[in-house]
C-alpha cells in the first residue's frame, strides 16, 4: 500500500537524517551522462539494475519507478539543469518507514569524462535510518555497478 511523504526541497541533500553520498567516474562527457539521467528515463532499466521500469510523468515533471523486490516511487523532478544537475523527490511510495526522500546527481567535468556524485537523502522511523546505514555498502555497490553499466552504454553508443 503506497503513502504520501513530506515534500521536502533541494536543500534537504544536506539536512537529511541519512545522507547517502557516492561518487564514481565515468568517460563520457557530462551532457551524455545528463541525457541518460534526465532524457530517457525509459532506459533507466538498462543500466541501474536495481531498476525494473521506470518511465516520464505528468508531461515530464513526474516520474514513476518501480525497482527489484517490488518498491515503487512516484516522483517529482526537482531540478534539471543540463549537463549539471538532476534531481528527484519521492512523492508517494510503498516503502514502509519512509518520511521523505529526495535524490541528487551532480555531474562535474572530470578530464574528458566526468565524475558523478549520487546523493541519497531519506528521513524515515528509527528501524528505517538504521537499515538505511546498514545498506550503504550495498547501494554502495548497486551505485558503482551502475554507473560502469552506464559508462559501457554510453561508450558503446559513441562508437
Amino acid at each position: 500500500m503506497a503513502h504520501r511523504l513530506r515534500p521536502v526541497e533541494m536543500d534537504f541533500t544536506l539536512s537529511a537524517p541519512v545522507r547517502l553520498v557516492f561518487t564514481a567516474e565515468v568517460r563520457a562527457d557530462p551532457a551524455a551522462v545528463y541525457r541518460a539521467l534526465a532524457e530517457d528515463v525509459e532506459g533507466w532499466p538498462g543500466w541501474f539494475t536495481a531498476v525494473t521500469s521506470a518511465r516520464p510523468t505528468r508531461n515530464g515533471a513526474g516520474r514513476e519507478v518501480r525497482l527489484r523486490g517490488g518498491t515503487r516511487f512516484q516522483e517529482t523532478i526537482m531540478s534539471t539543469e543540463p549537463g549539471e544537475r538532476y534531481a528527484y523527490r519521492i512523492d508517494e511510495t510503498n516503502a514502509p518507514g519512509m518520511r521523505a526522500m529526495l535524490e541528487e546527481w551532480w555531474l562535474t567535468a572530470a578530464g574528458s569524462g566526468t565524475r558523478v556524485r549520487w546523493t541519497m537523502a531519506v528521513d524515515g522511523s528509527a528501524p528505517l535510518r538504521l537499515l538505511m546505514g546498514l545498506a550503504k555498502p550495498a547501494v554502495g555497490r548497486a551505485f558503482r555497478d551502475a554507473v560502469r553499466n552506464l559508462d559501457r552504454r554510453l561508450t558503446s553508443a559513441a562508437a
